[in-house]
């Protein structure tokens, strides 16, 4: 029995394979991404979590 289910994200229409190989596909993609380049994306993702907590307790890294 083949499930018809639909995923709306936004505008578009999924199916549920459909999701799962995009989110394998992205997942492929960030790990092919250097060491140097996801510590960019950390260090970016840590002053968002300042910004966005105001909280005093959390570490920045320098780059």
């Amino acid at each position: 029995m083949e499930c018809n289910q639909k995923i709306v994200i936004g505008e578009r229409i999924l199916t549920r394979e459909d999701l799962y190989r995009e989110e394998e596909e992205l997942r492929r993609e960030r790990a092919r991404l250097s060491f140097e380049e996801k510590i960019k994306i950390l260090v970016g993702l840590q002053k968002l979590a300042y910004s966005w907590g105001k909280k005093g307790d959390v570490i920045i890294w320098k780059i």
